[in-house]
């Protein structure tokens, strides 16, 4: 990696990008794209002196920078280029994170541009299931300005909206604290999807210990699906969390947003234990899948080898009755013959409970 102003960080650099994992969601963005949301673009400023407020995009105060205890977000969904365009030539945002929004890449990148840097994160859909599917968000932070751009909603940024706009003093935060705020929520969306993760494979376990178990290996397989999944969209951001408390990527930041950066680098490593962790919980669901599974075998294979037993015993007993020797026995007819069945049936019976009794069946 390279530091300085033009630096760029991507995960097309890192060889955990190889199975392009990051690159479906563009491909399943644009498959959807007759099912865009209309586009809405919205601007809070955070003042720590006054009411935080909406701001009118129109206004021709919107270009200027805001005063050292304000911040200003821009949140956008869905824009359309050219008033994207018009609106990062009033705000003087990097061209390179307009064309990073605007293209097809939806891997993890972290570019700094100087005074401003801007990055791409995948976060995950808050829908329930384990076919997780994870929305690009781009962010763009320059001065006391932070822009974020998303093709879909993303629920916390909503969240985030709601509860910051009914407190102060966020207008004390500089734009890279801020979008550490941001990102700290965007990995809560992966803390929540492993909840959802852990939740499932608690439920499987429970099912596969009841007594009447059932087959789980369509379900296993959809837990190890997606557990590889969640780890596959998390890992890439490794470029974004690992550069950004790195004293040579924007040394001239405050040491309280360096504090921010590296407590959100701790995060990510916190989230990527709790996925890898989810695969070792599908790897745990499995084994106990299969001990059950042997345990009912053994169970079948007990029975079948008391009855082979009994049915053995029965059978040498006939075979005896059956010998063409000239004994008495052989001359009783149907007495003979009734009172043999009769105790061949009560050895049978006899051996069951006996068998019963023992544990056996």
């Amino acid at each position: 990696m390279h530091s300085g102003p033009n630096a760029r960080i991507s995960a097309a650099e890192n060889p955990m990008d190889a199975d392009a994992e990051t690159r479906e969601q563009g491909a399943a963005q644009a498959a959807a794209a007759a099912e865009d949301p209309v586009a809405h673009v919205s601007a809070l400023l955070f003042d720590a002196d006054r009411e935080d407020r909406e701001v009118d995009l129109a206004s021709a105060s919107l270009g200027k920078d805001p005063g050292d205890r304000q911040l200003l977000w821009i949140d956008a969904l869905n824009p359309g280029e050219r008033e994207l365009r018009d609106l990062a030539q009033r705000l003087a945002l990097p061209a390179a994170a307009i064309d990073g929004y605007l293209g097809t890449e939806t891997n993890p990148v972290l570019d700094n541009c100087g005074k401003c840097f801007w990055l791409r994160v995948v976060a995950v859909d808050g829908k329930p299931g384990y076919e997780f599917a994870g929305k690009v968000l781009t962010m763009i932070a320059a001065g006391n300005v932070v822009v974020t751009l998303h093709r879909y909603p993303v629920e916390f940024l909503e969240s985030v909206r709601a509860r910051q706009s009914s407190r102060g003093g966020i207008g004390e935060l500089g734009a890279g604290s801020f979008v550490s705020a941001l990102l700290d929520w965007q990995l809560g969306t992966y803390f929540e999807a492993v909840s959802r993760f852990e939740a499932g494979v608690e439920r499987l376990e429970v099912d596969v210990l009841s007594s009447n178990p059932r087959d789980c290996l369509v379900e296993l397989r959809a837990l190890r699906k997606a557990a590889s999944r969640l780890r596959r969209m998390l890992a890439p951001h490794r470029v974004v969390f690992g550069a950004l408390p790195r004293a040579d990527f924007r040394p001239e930041e405050d040491e309280r947003t360096d504090r921010h950066f590296r407590a959100l680098d701790t995060h990510y490593e916190r989230a990527m234990d709790m996925v890898e962790n989810a695969r070792d919980l599908v790897v745990g669901s499995f084994e106990l899948f299969s001990s059950q599974t042997a345990l009912a075998a053994n169970e079948t294979m007990k029975v079948l080898t008391f009855a082979t037993v009994v049915i053995g015993i029965l059978a040498v007993i006939g075979g005896i009755l059956g010998m063409n020797f000239e004994a008495p026995l052989f001359k009783t007819g149907v007495v003979g013959f009734t009172v043999a069945v009769v105790l061949m049936a009560a050895l049978a019976v006899g051996s069951i409970f006996f068998g019963r009794w023992r544990g056996w069946l």
